[in-house]
């Protein structure tokens, strides 16, 4: 494909919102092409990607049995009101419905939306309807739910919230569990069961602020969660400390909510995240991979006592594009094909190999200050040379130079795509293809080593 780059890009300078963009690099990047595991600029030069559109992209780009389903559905239902049903929306909340009660033991129901956000701000209202009208909730600190109004209001960044004021009342958020930077003489898991303590000693009496222990009513109606921590940068808390919250939360009659946008759909090697935790949600939030991006489709799955149709009428909530029929087609697809295998013994055993070239690499660079993984969802923490100290400078020089496409693999030119996260923005969280090959791991770690040498240099 011939372009011209420079007149694309005065013309995104001059007609497009920049409200929407991220801009990473100066000036940004323009993608013309994809396929599996690879971006393509304007001159064919191939970019590894290692975080497939925010773990959107789980099954590879142009994933030919997908791409087919999304066909098909265009030759046969591709639009429908969304007042009226259709069969893959059926079964696809189904599929979820079902899986999820025989893992829980609780019968639940879905409901669709088109977006992240958008089943956050559902999740709230089920939330609030279920518990009275209460709109306060507790969310972590590096935890993120979005940047709609309701969403942003869960989020703890207060960049974006500044310039808009509060959505109803803002959460209450508590420290996540990060066991790379937590108190020294502490074990991850004495540090969760102290950070459990501290939450639990919220309830021990009524001026602890939350709790009215005359009523046994607690002012807060639930706890917002994502169980690995995505835009805060791929952290992930020691085992034993979600049954902990659960067991504090259950005793007050807080419900719990799962936000699995980022982290569902195997990329921890399971279908939820939470799974691997061992612990049971009120609520489950997800999105993202569902659809592989190829369709704007999210949606979430509740406990029956929660969205029952009696304390969840009809109008309760309502989106255009909900449950189309093409986004339904390809999650219902999408489930299929992964329980067609054992998919997550594929998952973790990619993810094993790719930490064990992560720390292959934190070996040669006293930079990397922190590795860890569960599937394949992976950090890289970029440190300065006493393998703590947040290097933010090093990892943005890392981020534009994979994005110039000057490396170097088996002799031909190579980009690498990576992201930015974590409290200090110095983490690289690899959300790679699940499909992803040793191959692609082992040019990975060959690109990232000479991306790293060359950002120290220069």
């Amino acid at each position: 494909m011939t372009i011209d780059v420079d007149q694309l890009l005065a013309d995104e300078a001059q007609y497009c919102s920049f409200g929407d963009t991220v801009h990473y690099v100066n000036p940004p990047k323009i993608f013309t092409g994809c396929d599996g595991s690879y971006m393509l600029d304007d001159q064919g030069t191939q970019y590894l990607d290692l975080q497939m559109w925010y773990s959107a992209v789980n099954f590879g780009y142009k994933n030919q049995r997908l791409e087919n389903v999304l066909k098909r559905q265009l030759d046969t239902l591709p639009q429908i009101a969304s007042q009226y049903l259709h069969p893959t929306k059926i079964e696809l909340a189904k599929t979820i419905a079902q899986g999820a009660e025989a893992k829980w033991g609780r019968p639940g129901r879905v409901h669709f939306n088109v977006g992240g956000a958008q089943a956050i701000e559902d999740s709230l209202k089920v939330v609030r309807n279920a518990t009275g009208g209460k709109s306060l909730m507790f969310a972590f600190e590096g935890g993120y739910h979005g940047r709609t109004l309701g969403a942003s209001s869960i989020t703890s960044s207060y960049r974006y919230r500044r310039r808009y004021g509060h959505f109803g009342d803002r959460a209450q958020f508590l420290p996540f569990p990060y066991p790379f930077r937590r108190p020294q003489g502490m074990t991850a898991e004495e540090y969760g069961d102290s950070l459990v303590q501290d939450f639990a000693r919220k309830f021990e009496n009524e001026y602890h602020a939350v709790w009215d222990p005359k009523t046994r009513q607690c002012e807060y109606a639930a706890f917002y969660i994502e169980p690995i921590q995505g835009t805060g940068g791929y952290v992930i808390p020691p085992a034993n400390y979600f049954k902990g919250i659960k067991k504090v939360l259950d005793e007050h009659g807080v419900l719990l909510v799962v936000d699995e946008i980022q982290m569902g759909f195997w990329r921890t090697g399971k279908l939820w995240s939470i799974e691997n935790f061992g612990v049971q949600p009120d609520v489950l939030v997800f999105a993202k991979a569902l659809t592989n991006g190829l369709n704007a489709l999210s949606g979430l799955w509740a406990r029956e006592e929660l969205i029952n149709p009696t304390i969840f009428p009809p109008g309760s909530t309502h989106s255009t594009f909900a449950s189309n029929p093409l986004g339904t087609a390809l999650g219902l697809e999408v489930m299929k094909m992964t329980h067609e295998v054992d998919f997550g013994k594929q998952v973790c055993d990619s993810g094993a190999y790719f930490l064990e070239g992560l720390r292959d690499l934190q070996k040669r660079h006293k930079e990397i200050g922190d590795v860890d993984g569960l599937g394949l969802a992976l950090r890289a923490e970029i440190c300065t040379d006493d393998g703590f100290t947040p290097n933010r400078a090093l990892l943005d020089k890392m981020v534009d130079l994979g994005l110039e496409g000057t490396l170097e693999y088996q002799g031909q030119k190579r980009g690498l795509v990576l992201d930015v996260g974590g409290y200090y923005k110095n983490v690289i969280t690899f959300a790679p293809s699940l499909m992803i090959t040793r191959a692609e791991i082992d040019e990975a770690m060959v690109l990232l080593d000479q991306l790293i040498t060359r950002a120290k240099r220069s």
